[in-house]
C-alpha cells in the first residue's frame, strides 16, 4: 500500500505550484473585487499546457492520467477558485467530451487550440428549470437538410462568453426520439447567443452566462456521437468532473488550513498567539483532519480511473465529501480570523464566498447522497 504520488506528479506539483504563486497569488485579489476575468493568466495557463494535459499529443496534450489534471486544479484553487474553475470547466467538460466521443475529423478540428490555450470550450447542460433534474432539459434541435435549428436556453454556464471561447457541447432534444443529443455549436454560429453575465457571491474572476439559442444553425456533422446518446455520455463526464471539483475543494481548503496556522501563530491575544489557546489550535488539528480526508478520496478516485476500474461511486463520495469540508473550513478560518476574516481583503473572505458553489455545482450534494444510495443497491429515488 502506497499513498504517495509518484516523483513526476510531485514535480509537476511543484511547477504548478511555483506558477500558481508568481502569476495568480499576486492578483487574485484584485481580480475577484474588479470581477475581471485573467485572459492573460488563462493564456499563460495554456502556455504551460494545462488546458492539453489530459489529450492525447497528436491534438497537442500531454497525454497526461487523470491525476495529473486533479493536481494541477487542487494548486490552482490554491490560490484562486476562479482560475482553478476556468481550468477544469475547460478541460473536464468543455473539450473531454470532444475528446471522448468526437470523430478523428471532430478532434481535429477543435482539439489543438482547447489543448493550447489558444480557445476555450464550454459545457451547455444546465438550464433554468432543469439543474440536478438534467434530463428535463427543454431544448430542442430539428434536423433541416444537413444542419440542426437549435432553440431553446441554458444556464449558469461556466466559460461561455470569454473571449477565446470557441465552442460549446450542447444538450438538445432531437426530434427522432425526443432523447438528448450533444452538439457542438461553435459561438459563431448564427442564432447563438449570450445573455449577460450573472452577478455571484463568488467565482467572481470566473466567466458565467446563460445562453440562448434562437434557431441557431449548426451542421448536423457536428454531432458527437450517435443521435440520442447525449444524456450517457453528459453522466459520464460528470462522473470525471466531480473527482475534479472534488480536487478544486482540497486546494480550497488546503489553503484556508495554510492561513489559518500562519494567523494562529502571528495573531496576539492575551499575551499570546492566538493558536497557543485550545479553542484555535483544535480548530485548526480539525481543518487538518478535514483536508487530509478529502486528499485521499478524492485521489482514490482518480486512481481507479486511472486505473481503468469503476469509480462512480468513489467520485460521488469524493464530491460530497470534499466539497462539503471545503465550506467548513472556509467557516473554521474565517472564524480563526475573526474581525478580519470578514474584511474582503483577506483571502479568507474570498475562499468563504468561492466555497459555498462546491457544494451545487456539477452535482449537488443532495445527488451525489443519490448516486452513492444507487451504487449501495438501494431503489432511493
Amino acid at each position: 500500500m502506497n499513498f504517495d504520488l509518484s516523483e513526476e506528479h510531485e514535480a509537476f506539483r511543484k511547477v504548478v505550484r511555483d506558477f500558481a504563486e508568481r502569476e495568480i497569488a499576486p492578483h487574485a485579489e484584485r481580480w475577484d473585487r474588479e470581477h475581471v476575468f485573467p485572459l492573460d493568466a488563462v493564456r499563460a495557463m495554456g502556455d504551460l499546457g494545462l488546458f492539453g494535459l489530459p489529450f492525447p499529443p497528436e491534438y497537442g496534450g500531454s497525454g497526461a492520467d487523470f491525476t495529473t489534471l486533479c493536481v494541477a486544479i487542487e494548486e490552482l484553487a490554491r490560490v484562486d477558485s476562479s482560475v482553478a474553475i476556468t481550468l477544469e470547466a475547460a478541460v473536464g467538460l468543455g473539450a473531454a467530451p470532444i475528446a471522448t466521443y468526437g470523430t478523428d475529423e471532430q478532434r481535429a478540428s477543435w482539439l489543438p487550440d482547447l489543448c493550447a490555450g489558444r480557445a476555450l470550450a464550454a459545457f451547455g447542460l444546465t438550464e433554468a428549470d432543469a439543474g440536478s433534474d438534467a434530463a428535463a432539459i427543454r431544448t430542442r434541435a430539428r434536423r433541416d437538410g444537413d444542419e440542426w435549428v437549435i432553440d431553446g436556453s441554458k444556464a449558469f454556464i461556466t466559460n461561455s462568453g470569454t473571449p477565446i471561447t470557441s465552442v460549446v457541447t450542447v444538450g438538445a432534444r432531437t426530434d427522432a426520439s425526443g432523447d438528448i443529443t450533444a452538439i457542438v455549436v461553435p459561438t459563431e454560429a448564427p442564432g447563438f447567443l449570450v445573455e449577460p453575465a450573472y452577478r455571484k457571491m463568488g467565482w467572481h474572476a470566473s466567466d458565467t452566462h446563460p445562453l440562448r439559442f434562437d434557431s441557431c444553425r449548426v451542421p448536423v456533422a457536428n454531432t458527437l456521437g450517435p443521435e440520442g446518446a447525449g444524456f450517457r455520455q453528459f453522466l459520464a463526464i460528470l462522473d470525471d468532473g466531480r473527482v475534479a471539483i472534488a480536487a478544486l475543494a482540497v486546494g480550497l481548503a488546503q489553503a484556508c488550513l495554510e492561513q489559518s496556522v500562519r494567523y494562529a501563530g502571528e495573531r496576539i491575544a492575551f499575551g499570546a498567539p492566538i493558536g497557543a489557546h485550545q479553542g484555535v489550535a483544535f480548530r485548526c488539528a480539525d481543518l487538518a483532519v478535514m483536508v487530509e480526508n478529502a486528499r485521499l478520496l478524492t485521489y482514490k478516485a482518480a486512481w481507479l480511473k486511472d486505473s481503468g476500474r469503476p469509480f462512480k461511486q468513489a467520485a460521488a463520495m469524493a464530491k460530497l465529501y470534499a466539497t462539503e469540508a471545503a465550506v467548513d473550513a472556509a467557516r473554521h478560518a474565517t472564524q480563526i480570523f475573526g474581525g478580519a476574516g470578514f474584511m474582503d481583503e483577506s483571502p479568507v473572505s474570498r475562499f468563504y464566498r468561492d466555497a459555498k458553489v462546491l457544494e451545487i455545482g456539477e452535482g449537488t450534494s443532495e445527488i451525489q447522497r443519490l448516486v452513492i444510495g444507487r451504487e449501495l443497491g438501494l431503489p432511493v429515488r
